[in-house]
């Protein structure tokens, strides 16, 4: 079997990164150059997880019992293996609250939206709820890495320089919906326009110019990259090579009072809306503490052609 066989080949190059159209944290927008390599067409999926647990017997971050000392003051009911799912509401809401997400016991990768669902039957849907130390760990058993988010930026372009989206400048060209986001008024108003209410399985839309389905909307994914703001790199700067990692950086996590480091996560989800979240970009990214794990993020994995 051809390791590569479901791996798209990205040849790598300089491309402007960024944006300054958008949210603060996308600016500003700057060159950068990445070396060439092989990329998963689609994101990790259920099946696929599944075969790396059986194989490893690996226990997923969600799954985990909480230790009560990393989360000085925390409420002793949040203190069980618990993990994040959304909640949608039965009208419209305060968008300043955020108050559609909830911690739910026993939600992890095979009851992603708690102990009353399952992955049966979504074989083929992206795996989510998972950590990014699960990411790791499945790619690492792969053979395989988590990209940078300069890689995982340069690969959902596709070779469009500059365009709005992975396949041009149009939310819906002719009305056709080309990923899984949220059409109606986030976030209790969904109209389904593009047929799906969570997930989709993977090749549900068509691949962008590098033959790759889903760098926009259905899940976000992990990158290796602690999250910066792009405003650190200076505009007159010369093109940066194969940028990696960042400094770590603290976020609140709501069971704790410690500053959890966040990594860079990519490309919007089904959860994103044009009321409230326009990141179904190249361009877009946010900070997701490397500590939680939710029902809209995923990953998925590349080689590099020199090995690193």
């Amino acid at each position: 079997m051809n390791e590569f066989a479901n791996m798209a080949w990205i040849p790598g190059g300089t491309f402007l990164m960024g944006s300054d159209r958008h949210y603060a944290e996308e600016a500003p927008a700057h060159r950068v150059t990445v070396g060439a390599f092989r990329m998963d067409r689609h994101a990790v999926t259920n099946a696929e997880f599944g075969r790396f647990v059986e194989a490893t017997g690996h226990v997923t971050l969600a799954e985990r019992p909480v230790d009560p000392a990393d989360y000085p003051g925390a409420k002793p009911e949040l203190l069980v293996p618990s993990s994040v799912v959304f909640a949608k509401p039965p009208h419209r809401v305060d968008l300043r609250a955020g108050g559609w997400w909830t911690y739910v016991p026993g939600a992890d990768w095979r009851h992603p939206h708690g102990p009353g669902s399952s992955v049966e039957g979504l074989e083929n849907h992206p795996v989510v709820q998972v950590g990014f130390e699960d990411a790791e760990a499945y790619a690492a058993w792969a053979g395989k890495q988590l990209p940078t988010e300069a890689e995982w930026e340069f690969a959902a372009r596709g070779g469009l320089e500059g365009a709005e989206f992975a396949w041009g400048d149009e939310l819906a060209p002719d009305g056709r919906h080309l990923a899984n986001t949220w059409q109606g008024e986030f976030p209790w108003q969904n109209l389904l326009e593009d047929g799906f209410e969570g997930t989709a399985p993977a090749g549900s839309f068509p691949p962008n110019g590098y033959g790759l389905h889903e760098m926009t909307g259905n899940v976000w994914e992990w990158t290796t990259d602690w999250f910066q703001d792009h405003g650190k790199i200076r505009k007159a700067c010369c093109t940066l090579d194969n940028p990696r990692g960042g400094e770590a950086a603290g976020s609140s996590d709501p069971r704790s009072s410690v500053a959890i480091p966040r990594k860079v996560m990519k490309g919007g989800s089904y959860l994103c809306a044009p009321n409230y979240c326009r990141r179904y970009r190249p361009a877009a990214r946010m900070p997701q503490p490397i500590d939680t794990s939710t029902c809209h993020l995923g990953f998925r994995c590349i080689v590099r052609a020199n090995g690193g």
